[in-house]
Formats: C-alpha cells, sequence, structure tokens
C-alpha cells in the first residue's frame, strides 16, 4: 500500500505534471545518441523484465518505460512519471539477473511512492519550468554531480542544490519497498545486499575515492547494508535460475561496448578458451556479435551455424543470423530467415522489426509496408513501428505521407512543437489529395490548440 504522501506531493506536482516533466527530459535522452541505446532487443528484456516486477506490486500502474543508456558506469535512474534507466555498466557487471531486477525495484519503489514529487513538495511556490530544469539536475546528478550542482544552481539557486539527491528516508524505503517486490516477483532477494557488496567493493578498489555513479546519487549507508542484509537472511530461501535472454543481453552489450571491435572479439575469444563464462551460449553469441562489428561477417556466419546447430534456442539467436546473412550480400536469404523466425516467434517484436527492415534494406518496400501496417493495427502507438513506415513513405517518394507519420512520433513522444513543424512540412509537400490535406490540416489544428493551452498553464 502506498504511504499518505499530504499535501506537499499532490498539490504541487500531480501524476499528469510528473509524466510531462518526464517526458521533457526524455525527449533530450532521446536526443543524446549514440549514449541513448535504441535497440529493440535491449530495450525488450528490460521492459520484460520490470514489468515482471511491476505485476507483483498490487494497483501499480502499467505506463512505465524501461531504457538503457550507453554508459559504463554502474547507474540506474528514474525520472518522474514511470520512465526509468539503466546503464550498460550496470547489466553488464551484474552476476546475476536478480540483481538487475534489485535496481530495477528499487527504482521503481521512487516512483510508485513519488519520491519526485515529494522532494517537489518542498517548493511549494516552484513554477514548470524551473521543475524541468530540476529534473534535468536530478538526471544530471546521477553521473556528474559537479555538472548537476551548476544545472541546479542556474534553475532555482542554493535553495535547489540541497535537493539533487535523494533523501536518505527515500532511499531506505525505496530499499524497503524494493525488497518485496522483488521477492513477490520471485527474484533472489540476496541480490540486493549482494550488489550493495559489489558497490562498495568498487568503492575500496578506486584509486581515486570516487564512488560509483550509484552510490553518489544513492548514499549507501552502513543502516541501509545491514538492513537489506538482515531482510535477505529472515526471509524465505528462493533460488532464481537467470533467464538466458539477460546471458544474451549482457552479452551484446558487452560485445557493442565502446572499444575496438577487434578487442571485443579477442576477449570473447579468450573466454571461450579459457571457459570463463556463465553461460556458453551467451559467450558464443557475444563472440558471434563481435566478429559481425569487425566486419568478419564469414567467421560471425561460422559461429552462428554452431548456435543454431545447439539445442538452445532464442530469437535473439535468429534475429543475429538474420543480420548475418543480410551482411553477407545474401538479402534474399535473410529475408526468408527472419521471415521465418518471425512465424515461429509472432510475438517477439525485434524479429519483426528486423523483418521489416530487411524488407526496407532491400528495396522490398511495399511488402515492408504491408507487414508494418498489419503490426500498426495491432500496436497504433508503437513508435518504432511508425519511423519505419515513415521511411517507407520516403523511399515510394511519399512525402505528405512521411512526415505526417512523423508528427505522431513526435506527439507520442511529447514534443507537440516538433510534431506541428512535421505537420506544417507535410502541408508544403505537394504530393497529398484532398482528403490527406484535410487530414493533415485538422490534427494541425488540434496540435496547435494543445500548444496554446499549454502555453497559458501557469509559468
Amino acid at each position: 500500500m502506498l504511504p499518505d504522501l499530504g499535501d506537499s506531493s499532490s498539490s504541487t506536482l500531480s501524476p499528469q505534471m510528473e509524466r510531462k516533466l518526464g517526458e521533457s527530459v526524455m525527449r533530450d535522452i532521446r536526443q543524446s545518441e549514440p549514449t541513448y541505446v535504441e535497440d529493440p532487443e535491449v530495450d525488450d528484456y528490460l521492459n520484460s523484465l520490470g514489468y515482471k516486477l511491476l505485476s507483483a506490486i498490487p494497483g501499480a500502474r502499467l505506463d512505465f518505460e524501461f531504457f538503457a543508456v550507453r554508459e559504463p558506469t554502474i547507474n540506474a535512474f528514474a525520472l518522474p512519471g514511470g520512465f526509468i534507466g539503466m546503464h550498460t555498466g550496470l547489466i553488464t557487471s551484474a552476476d546475476t539477473e536478480s540483481e538487475v531486477a534489485s535496481v530495477l525495484a528499487h527504482e521503481i519503489t521512487h516512483v510508485t511512492q513519488r519520491h519526485i514529487a515529494r522532494l517537489f513538495g518542498a517548493q511549494k511556490q516552484m513554477q514548470l519550468p524551473a521543475m524541468i530544469a530540476m529534473a534535468a539536475a536530478l538526471l544530471a546528478a546521477r553521473s556528474r554531480p559537479d555538472l548537476a550542482s551548476g544545472a541546479a544552481m542556474a534553475a532555482q539557486g542554493a535553495a535547489m542544490q540541497g535537493q539533487l539527491s535523494y533523501s536518505r528516508d527515500f532511499e531506505r524505503e525505496a530499499d524497503r519497498i524494493g525488497f518485496q517486490t522483488l521477492q513477490s516477483a520471485g527474484f533472489d532477494v540476496r541480490a540486493m545486499p549482494s550488489f550493495f557488496e559489489k558497490l562498495q567493493r568498487f568503492t575500496r578498489a578506486s584509486d581515486d575515492g570516487s564512488a560509483p555513479g550509484y552510490l553518489r546519487s544513492h548514499p549507501l549507508t552502513v543502516d541501509r547494508v545491514a538492513d537489506a542484509q538482515n531482510r535477505a537472511q529472515n526471509a524465505p530461501y528462493h533460488q532464481h535460475a537467470d533467464s538466458l535472454r539477460f546471458h544474451l543481453v549482457r552479452a551484446k552489450l558487452r560485445a557493442e561496448a565502446p572499444t575496438e571491435p577487434r578487442e571485443a572479439v579477442s576477449v570473447f575469444r579468450s573466454l571461450i578458451k579459457e571457459r570463463r563464462y556463465a553461460n556458453e551460449t551467451a559467450a558464443q553469441y557475444g563472440l558471434a556479435v563481435a566478429l559481425l562489428r569487425n566486419r568478419q561477417t564469414a567467421e560471425a556466419k561460422v559461429e552462428v551455424d554452431k548456435l543454431r546447430a545447439g539445442p538452445v534456442k532464442d530469437p535473439m539467436i535468429d534475429a543475429l543470423a538474420g543480420r548475418v546473412l543480410m551482411s553477407a550480400g545474401e538479402g534474399q536469404a535473410g529475408i526468408a530467415f527472419i521471415k521465418d523466425a518471425v512465424n515461429r516467434n509472432p510475438y517477439y517484436r525485434p524479429l519483426v522489426y528486423a523483418y521489416a527492415g530487411a524488407l526496407l534494406d532491400e528495396k522490398r518496400t511495399d511488402d515492408a509496408m504491408g507487414v508494418l501496417g498489419e503490426q500498426l493495427r495491432i500496436y497504433p502507438q508503437n513508435t518504432q513501428l511508425l519511423r519505419m513506415q515513415a521511411k517507407g513513405y520516403a523511399a515510394l517518394g511519399k512525402r505528405l505521407l512521411q512526415h505526417q507519420v512523423l508528427a505522431e512520433v513526435y506527439m507520442l513522444q511529447g514534443s507537440l512543437p516538433a510534431a506541428a513543424e512535421q505537420l506544417q512540412l507535410a502541408q508544403g509537400s505537394g504530393d497529398g489529395n484532398f482528403y490527406e490535406l484535410s487530414a493533415v490540416e485538422a490534427r494541425l489544428k488540434e496540435v496547435r490548440s494543445r500548444i496554446a493551452a499549454e502555453a497559458k498553464q501557469p509559468k
């Protein structure tokens, strides 16, 4: 059950305003590629794991979004409105899936308990622009406290500086409720104290005395560690077997880490040769990803063939096999292979994206648009599918429809000015019929009305 938040959170920051704040920061994050990880397989895994935890929370809302940020540091963060980010360094350094889940459970609690709203509640006169600036500063504090300090001072002055980190009470609450969520979802609760101990080891091993990002933004006290250990000791023992998907995603992120591709190949070859891996299939998969990244396509194909001949099956392996075929110049064979994989795994959307993308790459645009149209009837607000549809319209020379679809993408991401700009481009495309232009004009009028309404809100 959620605690009574009192007037300070609900009167200052409504759930709708929290969502708007989160969307504002997410727009900046999505535009910060290559930092933002736009990988359907990583995204699918994190959201599957996150929603497994959410399903264990009675009454939890189901509009969370889990995503990854390509940073080597051990870190994670929660934004207002249910956006939860995880650094790739945390995933690759985790020994078990339950460790990753323990961090997600902690961050989910920050959202469900409305900790950010409660922080803002102390500043009752804070206006929306200042709230957006503080939300951005909170995000910056996750990895660069020095930059966050400057952002906070620019936004609100010294008073805001004291609120850059969650209070210790919030951290303890996130630990306690996060532990309950972890246990209810069937994960190994010993992972939470295990993760804390790992962070402490990293801290002691640091020569310059700097702590991992997660410790800087989530101060780890002796009491918190002891509380986590006591909870784990008093809880019934439950062993959680790591999913193959966890191992595959971790291997993929390691193979795609921002190092020289040949170094990644060397690392995975050594791991396999010396049998230093938690999962052999994932190690072979990681080697194949690294080889493909290093443009050693023929060798990558050999490794993928070994995986496909083995007893372990997973659509991530099928998707990699398709990518290898496409990279080898066997476009039609790649398309046929991915299509067969989609038929065998119809609910694994990353394969659907791969299939439509392969069709677009091979200039089979009409076939791709058929696949995308069918999927969009099921998932009409899927931005990945919509972006691919816009690419298809561009290939067909249908500029009005291209900009119209991109406008919908921006609207779904909460960027109304960008949506209006795309609709204006659609109006000036010169290739739409009367009905298409009428639809664009009506949508533009709606978007402008929403922009005007937001402008009238208290600043």
